[in-house]
């Protein structure tokens, strides 16, 4: 009976082994096939030599070497003599084929300030085959490039297929160069969607654990159907198996812009948003946490055309839902200048359908530093000490005139701060109302703040409008 067990035993983990290795994916021919149209791209930029060594050399651990003085003696003798000598700087990236007369997708960093760029394509039996590349164009914000070369006969090429049916979970196969070695093949899984990462304006990343590397960037990655799903761009530097491909949705929208007119064009509001948190949909009497509340407008653009004002809430574009702040970024950046949509904003506790033209967007203005807090200490509201700005402050502050309330302290323990109140800002509006004194913002906290439970503060920040709520005891 022991044996019978035994021998049973040693039945069932040899069938379940089979069938484990039944159910996983075979990738041979897809890394085969789909490996053809992977490129190899090597980039040459001429840098000019800096001071870069008397520059070591002269910092010491107290912000000054010992020998500084020498180091400066040289340079005097010598002038500038040895400097500005230019010299080859070198990398590597991947890309891959997606027409057969020649056009190239890969990342934007791959290729940036590169003053020569060469493709080469897979070994084959006539040996490597190596082409200068034209850069057709580049687009930063979604750190995409597309490129040319002159091929001698069509090439084969990958087609893009549908990121938005992509499911967490499903096989992938990345395709690259890492570290310089050519054509390497990585397989895993879709392990998140909708990842934001900070790298621009339109995160919507699809993460993955196929490994992706340095040299990896550029290079597509695939799903089973051997189509291209997502552009392998980002990694976490400190992590193991988190790679980030930007969405072929997007990619083919940018790439196919570049292609017919080598810049992208994206639609503009011409709006400061920012996400929707508890609070704020408490104090603005939305149901869901849902939308982008609009911080300010800018005068002339669609959205103050259009009459959307500070503290709405768009919640759909054309009818689709908007999730947050960046969802409604990447919706309007999807759509082209002059065409004409419909928004629902959510707007004194209804939503209004607001049409609109979208304008095109354009370069963003540069933050400019946020001035301090002079004055007089103010009074003590909400633990934070405020006082009406002077006509002096409203100049510094970038207000068009002399009115709100400067915070001139914050309390470290209060609940201003930990919502993100610093001294510095100018409240404008506390729950929709203007609040020029301190009187005016005290009755606001004790009508209707202390009704909703939370007051919601718009507030001028480093020349911008952010909307901040403080919750009430």
């Amino acid at each position: 009976m022991k044996y019978v067990i035994r021998l049973l035993t040693i039945m069932f983990v040899f069938v379940a082994s089979a069938t484990m290795a039944a159910q996983l994916p075979d990738f041979t021919e897809l890394a085969e096939k789909s490996g053809q149209a992977v490129v190899n791209i090597s980039t040459v930029k001429i840098v000019k030599n800096q001071r870069n060594m008397q520059q070591f050399f002269r910092q010491g651990p107290q912000g000054q070497h010992p020998f500084g003085d020498f180091f400066d003696q040289f340079e005097r003798f010598f002038g500038e003599q040895g400097q500005g000598v230019p010299r080859e700087q070198r990398s590597l990236g991947s890309g891959f084929v997606f027409s057969a007369d020649g056009y190239i997708v890969t990342n934007n960093h791959v290729i940036e300030g590169a003053d020569s760029i060469k493709v080469n394509l897979q070994v084959d039996k006539n040996g490597d085959r190596s082409y200068d590349a034209e850069v057709i164009g580049t687009d930063k914000e979604t750190d995409l490039a597309l490129l040319k070369i002159k091929a001698d006969k069509p090439l084969p090429f990958l087609t893009f297929g549908d990121s938005d049916a992509l499911r967490v979970g499903q096989w992938v196969m990345a395709i690259g160069n890492p570290f310089g070695l050519d054509h390497t093949v990585t397989a895993g899984i879709v392990s998140a969607k909708g990842r934001t990462i900070g790298a621009g304006p339109y995160d919507n990343f699809i993460q993955t654990d196929a490994s992706i590397n340095p040299g990896n960037s550029g290079g597509p990655l695939i799903d089973m159907d051997g189509q291209v799903i997502g552009i392998n761009t980002a990694i976490v530097a400190s992590g193991q198996g988190i790679g980030f491909a930007i969405p072929s949705r997007l990619a083919r929208q940018v790439i196919e812009q570049l292609k017919e007119h080598k810049i992208v064009k994206r639609g503009w509001l011409g709006v400061s948003i920012q996400d929707v948190d508890e609070n704020s949909a408490k104090a603005l009497g939305l149901e869901a946490v849902r939308g982008a509340l609009v911080s300010s407008v800018t005068a002339g653009d669609p959205a103050e055309k259009a009459g959307i004002k500070a503290g709405d809430v768009i919640v759909a574009v054309d009818g689709v839902p908007v999730a947050d702040a960046g969802d409604l970024t990447r919706k309007i950046g999807d759509l082209l200048p002059g065409v004409k949509i419909d928004l629902s904003v959510w707007r004194e506790g209804k939503t209004v359908k607001i049409p609109l033209v979208l304008g095109e967007r354009s370069a963003e203005k540069v933050a400019q530093g946020r001035p301090g807090a002079p004055g007089s200490q103010g009074e003590d509201v909400l633990g934070l000490s405020v006082r009406p700005v002077t006509e002096a402050e409203a100049k510094a502050l970038e207000l068009e005139q002399a009115r709100g309330l400067l915070v001139v302290e914050v309390s470290e323990d209060s609940k201003a701060a930990q919502n993100d109140l610093s001294a510095g800002d100018v409240i404008l509006e506390a729950n929709g109302k203007m609040v020029n004194t301190v009187k005016a913002l005290r009755d606001v906290i004790e009508g209707d703040g202390k009704e909703k439970g939370v007051v919601m503060l718009l507030i001028k920040r480093q020349g911008r409008n952010v909307f901040r709520t403080v919750p009430l005891p």
